[in-house]
């Protein structure tokens, strides 16, 4: 590999680093980025899993102290996915109990009425929240819930009951570790015998020692390989509320005579607005994925110019870098964390930015790109664990740990396959129209064209948005079930190639903004090699449908491999654009270095 030039490299960074975090980068995440890297979130060794749960609440204090407006941050979408981007890396249980706390819980509260009611408590964190909608039976089909909160008209207040064992509220963070906690339960609202839907009831679990209050029955489930957190099912036994717990808004309102009153015809769009706030978690958790994907490749890029092994030569020892085997897997890591992270960014603007009419795609794109930005963490931290060995195993330096948290974040405010199941649907049936294909033959146009790359992208969304629509109208074909079984997995296909093709647009606007020529050619390096990827291991369908000719997909290994060998020089620079503290990095045993790494190889 040819050395990236030292003195190029400040100027690069800088601009790759403002293409990644924007001109804010300082305000929204400097203080997390020094809070996450301090010793007093160091990883500490030989702990049980009660012991971790219990440091990750003594943690979330630590945050909650860090935090000058705890309203502020919970309103504004920028700020909170910003704190999920780096707490992830130090400790993914105060990560997975703040976003319960601050974001489903808090957020929940200020998206409802609330002038008159205290939140000073769950500002200050004498009481942590918790959020309770999941039942054991009713988990991708949540409007099904059983959970009741009756109307009684003797006391004005709600009696709240768990009817069957399937409805136990599955898997939150109710036991008595951390401290006295309240929780938000999603019941449905029953009032003279009839279901006005699931609304959110502020539900206190413990007293003021964190004993569970009369019931309320917490049973601990067995420990999960996901973020150490005190997982529980929990169920209620005729507790009594107030007529004040009922989470209340335009959608839904009861009067202390028992009118109630809603904008919304449906209980369903009523579950839906009292549930809100999942849209924000779904933000929260592609967040999270994102920073440990980019920590994990930080470490993996590191350790891969430390680690000495074999060279061609006798006697030769070279990084473990200079070994395309080993640096191609980390350099297509490092497209897709690039265009993953900038999709982020899109998804984060769309959704704050939306008005009433556009909310419908925003909310789309969030979910899209949550699926998506955690199934690629998956595979880029597979990829940095094994490329970093036995080390890769060890908790300590920051890998392992996070990979299996990710999985609960996979899962966590919509299970990603059922998600993009409803924005297939939703593309299918709905106003969603693919891009028109290009004016120009494709062999006229070169694979170094970015915007012929992503064109390509767009005649995969085409194909597959066609080919879901012909399938899902074939009326001769069974049920309207066996229809959209037929209609599925192209219109999954579908999903996958549209979301592709919006990471694609947003890392190629970066690379055409960017400041600075080599900073401009890595971002446009990265673009090239995270659509000719995808394109290349869809070529045959390209070809088919004559997108791409035979000497273009006989090309494509080859434009692959330039492309890898462009960027491997710069492989640290691209990592150190992460901006992953050198003391958390110093931290990791297996990158304890004397003296520190330099900038470049």
């Amino acid at each position: 590999m040819t050395p990236s030039p030292l003195s190029e490299a400040p100027d690069s960074l800088a601009s790759l680093r403002l293409a990644l975090f924007g001109s804010r980068a300082e305000q929204n995440h400097g203080p997390w980025k020094d809070l996450f890297s301090s010793t007093l979130f160091s990883f500490q060794e030989g702990l049980t899993h009660q012991e971790r749960t219990e440091l990750s609440y003594q943690r979330l204090r630590i945050v909650n102290e860090a935090i000058a407006d705890p309203r502020a941050l919970v309103t504004d979408a920028t700020a909170l996915t910003a704190l999920h981007e780096w707490v992830g890396a130090a400790d993914a249980g105060t990560g997975t109990i703040a976003s319960i706390h601050f974001n489903l819980f808090l957020g929940s509260l200020l998206d409802h009425d609330h002038t008159d009611r205290d939140l000073g408590p769950y500002f200050r964190m004498e009481r942590i929240g918790t959020f309770l909608c999941t039942e054991h039976a009713h988990g991708n089909d949540a409007p099904q819930l059983e959970t009741t909160a009756t109307f009684d008209r003797a006391t004005g207040g709600f009696v709240l009951t768990t009817p069957t064992r399937g409805a136990r509220k599955w898997m939150p963070n109710t036991s008595s570790a951390g401290g006295p906690k309240d929780a938000l339960v999603a019941a449905r609202l029953m009032i003279d015998g009839k279901d006005q839907g699931v609304f959110l009831f502020l539900t206190p679990l413990t007293d003021a020692k964190g004993r569970h209050l009369p019931g309320v029955e917490v049973e601990l489930l067995p420990q999960t390989a996901s973020s150490p957190v005190d997982h529980c099912a929990t169920s209620f036994h005729g507790v009594r509320l107030p007529l004040t717990a009922l989470l209340q808004a335009d959608h839904g309102r009861l009067s202390p005579d028992g009118t109630f009153t809603s904008t919304l015809g449906s209980p369903r769009r009523r579950f839906l607005r009292s549930i809100g706030r999942v849209t924000m978690g779904k933000l929260c958790m592609s967040a999270s994925s994102l920073g440990v994907t980019r920590h994990a490749l930080a470490v993996a890029v590191r350790h891969g110019h430390q680690r000495f092994t074999s060279g061609m030569t006798r006697k030769q020892r070279v990084p473990l870098m200079a070994h395309r085997s080993h640096h191609g897997p980390l350099i297509e890591a490092m497209a897709i964390t690039y265009a993953a992270t900038l999709l982020h960014r899109a998804a984060v603007r769309r959704w704050t930015e939306a008005v009433e009419t556009e909310r419908a795609d925003a909310e789309r794109l969030v979910a899209i790109a949550k699926g998506w930005i955690t199934w690629q963490a998956r595979q880029v931290m597979t990829q940095c664990r094994e490329r970093c060995g036995g080390h890769g195993l060890v908790l300590a330096n920051g890998i392992a740990g996070q990979l299996a948290a990710n999985e609960g974040t996979i899962t966590a405010e919509g299970d990603n396959l059922v998600i993009w199941i409803k924005a297939a649907g939703e593309m299918l049936l709905g106003g969603f129209t693919p891009q028109p294909p290009g004016e120009k033959a494709p062999a006229t146009r070169a694979l170094h064209d970015p915007v012929h790359l992503n064109d390509l992208l767009a005649d995969l969304e085409r194909i597959r948005h066609e080919q879901a629509r012909v399938r899902l109208r074939a009326r001769r074909v069974g049920s309207p079930m066996d229809r959209w079984n037929g209609a599925s997995g192209p219109a999954l296909s579908l999903v996958d190639a549209h979301v592709h093709w919006l990471a694609a647009q947003e890392l190629l606007t970066e690379a055409t903004q960017a400041d600075g020529p080599l900073a401009g050619r890595l971002l446009h390096d990265l673009h090239r090699l995270f659509v000719l990827r995808y394109v290349a291991a869809h070529s045959g369908e390209l070809l088919a449908h004559e997108r791409l000719t035979a000497e273009q997909v006989r090309a494509l290994p080859d434009a692959v491999e330039a492309t890898i060998a462009a960027l491997a020089p710069h492989a640290l620079i691209l990592s150190e654009a992460f901006a992953v503290p050198g003391e958390l990095l110093d931290d990791h045993p297996m990158l304890r270095t004397d003296p520190p790494m330099p900038l470049v190889a």
